[in-house]
């Protein structure tokens, strides 16, 4: 007969588990994501763990309102229905102020709750955790309604209360890299113009110049007036070959350091780690450039492809409510095709001008896809997932 099973044990295992979990959640968000992207992987992660239907997280600014705020259980009709973003006010005033755990059986009987929107969900058992940073209170995060019966225990607090320390340390992370990501963008732009004054700008007013001096004989000595604009040819060709020097120098790092087949692939299991979904990648054949250096892809097509696919898979993530997404990227004799596929929601593909168009960024992916002289195709219905298909020649 087997021993019987140590209760001692099974919650020490069932505990550790538990903070792995934690620790895995949150400490990946701490690669290169913006701080709304932490704030959403922290959200979910707190909501799946402690079996929550609700979850929520608070960074305040200085007038009184939430700079960023993210939520978990609540979908984009709720949100739309509920109106602006919440004020620091109420229960999440209270929390901002004091700086310590809440944990209630029932929001609404507590004197420091106030109300809600009349589309907000009702909310029931109640844990929040301030996120500090010594001192400071970087934000709130805060569970509702568990679904568990019995509401929120000590368990639960002191399981939250670790996650919002871990929480802190992934959003100075995010910030510091926003941060030095926007001193990087500054120096590039500095050094672009610099380039630009140097090489491009100097070429174009010698060009400038010279096409006067053609108008100017073209009615007097046609012959030297053909040598000028002759030499406004020459001269405009050789500033479109330096612009396009300085813009390829713009190409994103990974693209030197991995290729772009191994770039997209590390894009794609990267947000199949931060999000409850799955995101595949697949390559048919080798593109040119990855193996064989003597047909390397043009630098404009890799950056065009590589930054197309990051719009869509962002696209499918925030918005697509999918479970799967799958990214192919395929050789052929003449051309390289990429496809960004989810099952989700999808939409109606034949409306796709306007605002629409721009919010989902295809204007901008279709810019691009043009660019480099291919062609960007949307196929969506709703209810039936999207592909994005970009070909472009290789």
């Amino acid at each position: 007969m087997s021993e019987p099973a140590d209760p001692a044990a099974a919650s020490a295992r069932d505990r550790d588990a538990v903070l792995h979990a934690v620790s895995s959640a949150v400490l990946a968000v701490t690669r290169h994501l913006s701080v709304r992207e932490v704030l959403q992987v922290i959200v979910r992660s707190a909501a799946r763990l402690l079996d929550a239907k609700y979850a929520a997280l608070g960074v305040p600014d200085d007038d009184g309102a939430f700079a960023e705020f993210v939520a978990e259980g609540i979908s984009d009709e709720q949100w739309a229905a509920i109106g602006p973003t919440p004020r620091q006010h109420g229960m999440l005033g209270a929390m901002l102020r004091e700086g310590t755990p809440v944990r209630l059986r029932d929001i609404r009987r507590d004197p420091r709750f106030e109300w809600w929107p009349k589309a907000h969900p009702i909310l029931k058992d109640f844990l929040g955790v301030p996120i500090t940073d010594g001192d400071t209170v970087l934000g709130i995060i805060f569970l509702s309604n568990k679904r568990t019966p019995g509401g929120f225990d000590e368990a639960d607090e002191e399981l939250l209360t670790l996650f919002a320390a871990h929480a802190a340390i992934a959003i100075t992370n995010a910030r510091l890299y926003e941060r030095g990501r926007e001193l990087t963008v500054v120096e590039e732009r500095t050094r672009m113009a610099r380039e630009l004054h140097d090489a491009v700008s100097q070429k174009l007013f010698s060009l400038r110049l010279t096409a006067r001096a053609a108008a100017a004989l073209a009615r007097t000595d046609p012959e030297r007036a053909a040598d000028a604009i002759e030499r406004v040819e020459r001269m405009a060709g050789e500033a479109l070959t330096e612009l396009r020097a300085v813009i390829v120098e713009l190409r994103p790092a990974e693209l030197d350091r991995h290729g772009l087949v191994e770039s997209l692939r590390k894009q794609a299991a990267l947000l199949d780690r931060l999000h409850p979904l799955t995101v595949s990648f697949t390559a048919e054949g080798e593109p040119p450039g990855d193996l064989d250096r003597d047909r390397e892809l043009a630098p404009e097509i890799e950056v065009a492809v590589l930054r197309v696919a990051q719009e869509a898979l962002h696209n499918a993530v925030r918005h697509a409510r999918a479970a799967r997404i799958d990214v192919r990227l395929a050789h052929r004799e003449a051309a390289l095709v990429l496809e960004v596929t989810d099952d989700g929601v999808g939409f109606d593909s034949a409306g796709l001008n306007g605002a629409g168009a721009r919010g989902l960024g295809l204007l901008s992916m279709s810019d691009r896809a043009q660019a480099v002289g291919g062609t960007l195709t949307v196929s969506s219905a709703p209810g039936r997932g999207t592909t994005v298909r970009l070909e472009v020649p290789a």
